[in-house]
């Protein structure tokens, strides 16, 4: 908890277990950030062809295992005053554009099959179908920028690994799409990470449904240099 009262909650951030360019075993990412003040993180490994090899199609159920160790084992990590819920970082084998997914549960990552094979349209709809949020990831780190507005929620207006650039990009990006709902995470990789974001609530964040009511009613602000 923050010193005027408010929770702190990371929305980027990705582990060793699973991201293959994560340094940072999820264990030790847990007492990172609480020793940061953070009272939880969202764990949005990677969910791309470098995670799941294009010969793993038809292996489901270790493909799913192998993607969950990550969010498991910060879960177990935690204690029960911080929280740790489970979202990805999508990125398809035929897109360069990443997008942020809020909401997952174990029950969609196993009834959907392979997701690296949706693009934008149809995977946003697999997302409506079971409750969850996709928000465009640091939007302008891959240029041409291509995303549809009408097959997000929101965009990541702040991004720790962004540069001022690309981050004020993505601001008026969304202002001139309409898009409302803006996100700002961290992008966590490594420990000599240095610009850490992510949102302030008022209210504390435990589950993944608390979590998509405070994105989609805009209850949060984001975290970013300017933010006192």
């Amino acid at each position: 908890m923050t010193n005027d009262g408010r929770y702190k909650y990371e929305l980027h951030c990705h582990t060793k277990e699973v991201s293959a360019c994560g340094q940072v075993p999820a264990a030790e990412l847990v007492r990172l950030y609480r020793e940061k003040g953070y009272d939880g993180v969202v764990i949005t490994d990677h969910y791309s062809g470098l995670t799941f090899p294009l010969l793993q199609k038809f292996q489901m159920r270790e493909r799913v295992d192998n993607y969950l160790r990550g969010y498991r084992s910060a879960r177990d990590a935690a204690a029960d005053d911080f929280t740790v819920l489970l979202g990805m970082e999508l990125r398809g084998y035929c897109s360069p554009i990443d997008f942020l997914v809020y909401g997952v549960s174990e029950q969609m990552l196993r009834e959907s099959g392979n997701l690296l094979f949706r693009y934008s349209r149809r995977f946003y709809k697999t997302a409506q179908k079971y409750g969850a949020l996709v928000v465009a990831a640091h939007p302008f780190r891959m240029r041409p920028f291509k995303a549809n507005p009408r097959f997000i929620d929101g965009a990541e207006i702040f991004n720790g690994k962004e540069s001022p650039e690309g981050n004020q990009r993505a601001v008026q990006w969304a202002e001139q799409n309409g898009i409302i709902l803006r996100t700002a995470g961290s992008d966590f990789h490594r420990t000599s990470h240095k610009n850490f974001s992510g949102i302030l609530t008022e209210t504390p964040i435990r589950t993944n449904e608390e979590l998509l009511r405070i994105l989609r009613t805009n209850a949060f602000e984001p975290i970013t240099p300017d933010t006192p």
